[in-house]
């Protein structure tokens, strides 16, 4: 299930790097984090003969709300689709991947409405979680864009982030993508992260984000 999207660029952002959720000075309202993941491509063997093919790529995007404290507000995900005070909705879940290259869609996308999320939250984290236990170094790459709209329409990019499999990802199966943090004037600014963490699932990589990443 990939979600059709203009394909529209924005700023090609790095890890460490930081960008302003603001547009011509003003306080953007409604973002949304795109998430795009590749399949596995196999192995042939015995000269190309035998083997060959592709595995469907289960990635798990969700993002948890956290207030001043670390304390984990809320967290939307497969699980849970939509935040309590409908500020977050996510688009629900893909299991398969770009079976076909990368197809410039995005398989799943959390759409934020950033006026109604709670004024006690302060980051609000993203990440990733190989459902099946497939290895990040092994998935060709994953990608994150932030966009002005929502799920059906991109107004505007704003920058993306691209990581392809590397061998630091070895034995991961859980990734941080980046965060949102509220800034004191009130604005919000997207952080990359990216990076892969030791954890097995959603709720163990809420507490690697916990310690580590806030």
């Amino acid at each position: 299930m990939s979600i059709v999207l203009d394909k529209k660029t924005g700023i090609n952002l790095s890890k460490g790097s930081r960008i302003s959720l603001e547009k011509e000075g003003k306080r953007l309202e409604e973002v949304c984090i795109g998430l795009n993941w590749g399949v596995i491509k196999k192995k042939s063997s015995f000269f190309g003969l035998v083997g060959g093919g592709q595995d469907a790529v289960d990635l798990d995007g969700s993002v948890s709300l956290f207030d001043e404290s670390k304390k984990v507000r809320e967290t939307i995900s497969y699980r849970k689709l939509k935040s309590s005070d409908g500020a977050v909705q996510h688009s629900g879940d893909d299991r398969s991947g770009d079976t076909s290259g990368d197809d410039g869609k995005d398989n799943e996308v959390i759409q934020i409405s950033l006026p109604r999320i709670n004024h006690e939250i302060t980051q609000i984290v993203f990440f990733l979680n190989s459902f099946k236990g497939q290895d990040f170094a092994t998935i060709p790459y994953s990608k994150i864009r932030i966009f002005e709209g929502n799920k059906h329409e991109v107004k505007s990019v704003f920058a993306t982030f691209n990581l392809s499999a590397d061998p630091s990802f070895a034995d991961s199966v859980s990734m941080v993508m980046g965060k949102l943090i509220k800034k004191s004037n009130g604005n919000w600014e997207f952080a990359a992260i990216g990076e892969a963490v030791k954890a097995a699932n959603i709720d163990e990589t809420i507490k690697v984000i916990q310690k580590n990443y806030l």
